[in-house]
C-alpha cells in the first residue's frame, strides 16, 4: 500500500526557513508527479507546488513564487519544499500529494488530479 508520510513542520518566526520532506514508498514513485497543498478559506485544498515526475518541471502558486522551492529524490523516494522568508500568512497544515497519472508534467495545479495525500504537517510562523 502506497502511503505519503510528511515532517519537517514547526514554529518559526516570520523572515525563517523550513523544509518539508515527503517521504514516499511504491515501485512507481519515479514515474509520478508530486504536489504540496494547504487549506485556504473557501477552498478545501490550495495548490502550493507541484514537481513532474523527473524533476523536470516545476510549478507554484504565486504567493510562494521565489520563495518556495519544490525538489525531489528519487533514489530516496522523497520530495521536499524548501520553504523561505516565511510570512505568517504561510501558516497552515500542509499536506503532500501523489498523482494519480503516471507520467504527467502539465496540468499538476488541482488537489482533484491527487489520489493519495499525507497526514499533514503544521507550519506555524509568527509576527
Amino acid at each position: 500500500q502506497v502511503q505519503l508520510v510528511e515532517s519537517g513542520g514547526g514554529l518559526v518566526q516570520a523572515g525563517g526557513s523550513l523544509r518539508l520532506s515527503c517521504a514516499g514508498s511504491g515501485r512507481t514513485f519515479s514515474s509520478i508527479a508530486m504536489g504540496w497543498f494547504r487549506p485556504a478559506p473557501g477552498k478545501d485544498r490550495e495548490f502550493v507546488a507541484a514537481i513532474s515526475w523527473s524533476g523536470g518541471s516545476t510549478y507554484y502558486t504565486d504567493s510562494v513564487k521565489g520563495r518556495f522551492t519544490i525538489s525531489r529524490d528519487n533514489a530516496k523516494t522523497t520530495v521536499y519544499l524548501q520553504m523561505n522568508s516565511l510570512k505568517p500568512e504561510d501558516t497552515a497544515v500542509y499536506y503532500c500529494a501523489r498523482d494519480s497519472v503516471i507520467g504527467r508534467s502539465t496540468g499538476l495545479g488541482k488537489a482533484e488530479g491527487y489520489g493519495i495525500w499525507g497526514q499533514g504537517t503544521q507550519v506555524t510562523v509568527s509576527s
